[in-house]
This record gives structure tokens, sequence and C-alpha cells, in this order.
């Protein structure tokens, strides 16, 4: 912190940023924000400057504190499999959508110095779509600086590193030590100052694109103001348009509006239909992960689904224990409601017993309305695999995906029913799903390393084993107990520098 700041003014303007231009900055990050508050106050007192921001600032001190918090770094084809999932999958999809209108509606949100919308345009001209078709692409910033460089179109070769050299002759002239980009490219763009915290109403206009890349920008937003950009991007992509992320983002916990896709090993999204979407709307949120218990530890067997398979016990006092103390929680109704949970200590006594028949039973048992209940579906896919029906498995494995396509924990599972099916294959593709949802989790990790050793990828099985190494340290005690076969954490970490030592890798 500089002496010059007050630590409460510091505070006070870090949740100004958050307000006014919905970016986060965590305490890790204050002296920054102290050095800023500096230069935006001038000569003037801070609280002076911070009573201005609370009330209104002008768009040029807004654009002035832009350009001091964000710092774009990018390049052309930064990612280039998310460029070859628009050239191969995105766009001839929309192109079939709009087959009779013959339009193309692009928006690069958080575009900087416009990289990226160009990158697009490249893409684009490079399908040779056809006469008549009429294609606009978008560029947005709320930084006028770099939106000034980017209508210059003239880069270093810095931001062609990635630019294939067929590309990089096909598109650009040398000029000095500098490269500008081709004029029929760069009159495809079209940029503006937005704040893409703000709900601008012609910015978003219902169904107005095809395709939105709003690349490692909501990462940077307060959780309120990401939750609003989605639900605003989700109103402007028209039905089946498309949604590419940063690959650090996710919207995992923030929207229901998508579809998760993957190919060109890079993931992204397609926004649901009306009907979808409305459905989706009504699920019930997921309840929070159970809290710790003290378990016993156990080493793994040959496969990891042999190693969930001996874990009833563990798995019964960990969830009977949540469901105990949700119960405590929960005050007596005074006249019949809707459930939204379900008393699950019976079937998991039952499991505990290995009487995995009568524990399914219980289950199809329960009322209609149980259906809906994300921990009904998962316990049925946990007690299939435990009898060793891994394509029923798999199946409540799929409806439990039907309620929240993007459960990390769902994909797991079913990455563990695929192996048990012998089906490596996807049993890696479902372990990938899970860790891009929540990079912070392990066990998906592990698996993936696990997979890859017994495959003989011994590159592969280090870099994943290596990450789960990693994360275990960090993981939450009760996700590790549910979904590591009730394994405690240093059991997984022993095995995983174990497997790391015979692949050749450093514990």
């Amino acid at each position: 912190m500089t002496a010059a700041q007050a630590p409460s003014d510091v505070l006070r303007f870090r949740d100004l940023v958050g307000i006014r231009l919905g970016l986060h900055f965590d305490d890790g990050r204050l002296d920054f924000l102290a050095e800023v508050l500096s230069r935006q106050r001038g000569s003037g007192a801070a609280r002076d400057y911070l009573r201005r921001l609370e009330r209104e600032m002008s768009r040029h001190e807004l654009t002035a504190l832009a350009q001091e918090l964000t710092i774009p770094e990018t390049y052309f084809f930064r990612h280039i499999d998310q460029f070859r999932a628009f050239s191969e999958v995105a766009v001839p999809d929309r192109l079939q959508a709009r087959r009779d209108e013959k339009t193309l509606r692009i928006l690069s949100a958080g575009c900087a110095s416009g990289e990226e919308p160009y990158t697009l345009a490249i893409a684009i001209r490079e399908l040779a779509l056809g006469p008549g078709w009429n294609v606009s692409i978008r560029g947005v910033d709320m930084n006028r600086a770099v939106l000034e460089r980017a209508a210059r179109a003239r880069f270093s070769s810095w931001a062609l590193r990635e630019t294939p050299p067929a590309l990089q002759s096909r598109w650009f002239s040398r000029i000095g030590r500098e490269f500008q980009l081709d004029e029929s490219i760069a009159a495809e763009v079209v940029f503006e100052q937005r704040n893409l915290a703000d709900g601008e109403p012609d910015l978003w206009s219902p169904a107005a694109y095809d395709v939105v890349f709003c690349r490692n920008v909501i990462m940077y937003f307060t959780p309120a103001t990401a939750r609003a950009a989605v639900e605003r991007i989700a109103r402007s992509l028209a039905p089946g348009g498309y949604l590419f992320l940063g690959h650090a983002e996710t919207l995992r916990g923030m929207s229901n509006d998508f579809h998760l896709c993957h190919s060109n090993d890079t993931f992204y999204y397609r926004r649901k239909g009306p009907d979808e979407a409305a459905w989706a709307e009504a699920l019930p949120p997921p309840r929070p992960a159970p809290a710790p218990l003290g378990l016993p530890i156990e080493l793994p067997g040959d496969t990891w689904v042999e190693a969930i398979g001996k874990a009833a016990d563990r798995i019964t006092d960990l969830i009977c224990a949540n469901d105990e103390r949700a119960a405590a929680d929960r005050p007596e109704p005074s006249a019949p409601a809707a459930r939204t949970s379900w008393d699950l200590r019976s079937p998991l006594e039952l499991l505990r017993q290995e009487r995995f028949g009568d524990a399914l039973a219980l289950l199809q048992a329960l009322p209609p309305g149980s259906a809906a209940d994300p921990d009904v579906r998962l316990l049925e896919a946990v007690l299939l695999a435990h009898r060793g029906e891994f394509a029923r498995a798999e199946e409540a494995c799929r409806d439990l995906l039907e309620l929240d396509e993007l459960h990390a924990g769902a994909h797991y599972v079913l990455a563990l029913c695929c192996e048990g099916s012998g089906d490596g294959r996807r049993a890696t593709e479902h372990d990938q799903i899970a860790s891009y949802l929540d990079p912070a989790f392990a066990m998906p990790r592990l698996h993936l390393g696990l997979l890859a050793r017994r495959a003989g990828e011994h590159a592969d099985a280090r870099r994943e084993l290596g990450q789960a190494l990693a994360l275990l340290e960090q993981e939450d005690s009760s996700r590790l107990l549910f979904f590591g076969g009730g394994f405690g954490r240093e059991a997984l970490v022993a095995l995983c520098r174990a497997e790391l030592v015979a692949c050749g890798g450093r514990p």
C-alpha cells in the first residue's frame, strides 16, 4: 500500500471500480489500485475523487480509469483451436441457419487492439462464403487507446507470432518493422468504445449475433457483473448461436442458457432454443458439497472404478451426515410444500449393505418430483456402477446432465462409467470436460493421468498427474472423499506421486 493512500480509501476505490466498471481486484492487487487511485485523483484529495466517482463521472474520466485498470495482451490466432472450431463448426452451422437472409453477425467483446476481430475476419474470408452474403464484425472495448491502435490495423511481428505463414503473406504487408493488414480485411470490422458492464440496448439487441467471442473478460468482472454480462450475451445471441470464452472461463454456476460443445480440442457454447432455455430455468440450483468428515483411508485397486466400488461405507457416512445437518437446519413446514430435497438415508444404508437392487427400488419409489433432483440422479448412477451395470449407470449420468449440463461431478462419474465399460477414449473426454468446467477439480486430472499411464502415454500422464498433485493440495476435503472413492488427501497424494515416478516424472 502506498503511503499516500489510506487503506480505507483504497478499499472504497475497489468497491467503486466494481460498481462503475464491473472489474474485480483481489487483495493481492491493492497496491496496484492504490497507485491508480493516486494518479487518477491528481493533486486533489482521494476522498473528493471518490465522492465524485460515487455520484457520477464523465465518460472521459471513466475512459481514463479503464485505460489504467485494463492491460490488454493479445495476438492473432490466439488459441488457434478456438478459431478452428469457429471455422469448421460454428460458421457452417450458422450459414445453414441463415441461408435465406444470407447475413452473419459477429461480436468481439473486449476486442483490445483488434487482433481477435481481425482474425475472425481473416477466417471468414478464407472460407469463401460465396456471393450475396452480408457479414459484419463488431469489435468493442472500453479502452479508447487500444481501439485507436486497432483502427490503424498495423501490428508488430510479435502480434503475428501464431499466424500461419501462408496467412501472413496473404493478408499482411511489411512496412518497415511492422505489418499492415490488408484493407479489405480491415474494412470488415467496425470498432466501438463500449463498457461491457453496462446494459446498452443497441449493443445487446435480442438475437443480434450469430457468434460472440468474449474471451478473458468475464474472469475480471465481479460475480454479479459477470452474471449480468452473460445474461445479456445470451439474449443477444440468436438461438443456436455460439459463444467462445477464454480457456480459463466457464459458464458453470452462471447460466442455463447454453449447451457445452467440445470439438477441435477446445470448449465453447451453443445458445439453447427458447423452449430448452425455459425448461432449464425451472431446474433447481445444485446444493453445496457436503462438509468434510474424517473417514478411513485405503489405497486403490487396479482401476479407479474398482476403488469406487469399495467406498460404500464412506459415501454413506458422508451423505447421511450432510442430510442430517441439512435436516437440522430446515424449519418444519406449516403445510405440505413441494419437495426440493429427499431423504436418502434408507437407500444409502442399503448401499452400505451392498443391497444395490433394493436401494435402486427405493429410489424408483420416490415421488415423481425426485427425478429433477441431481442428488437422486447421482446416487442412482453410483448404485448402478456398483452393480457393474455401466450402460444403465451411464444413462443415469445422462439424466443428471439433462438436469445440469455443466455439472463437473456428473462428467467425472460418467468418465468412471466409461472406464468400467472399457471405453478409455470416452472416459478421457468426460474427464477433460470435468476439468474444463471446474479447473480446480483435482480428481478428473488424476484420473486422466492414470488413464494415460495405463495407455503408455507417459508425457501426457506426467502433465496430468503434475497438475493433479498441485490441485490435490488445495482440493476441498469433502469433494475428495466423495469423488475420490472415499480416499483421503494423503492417500491420493501418495498415489499421484507414485504414478508420477512410475512414468518418469518427479514427485
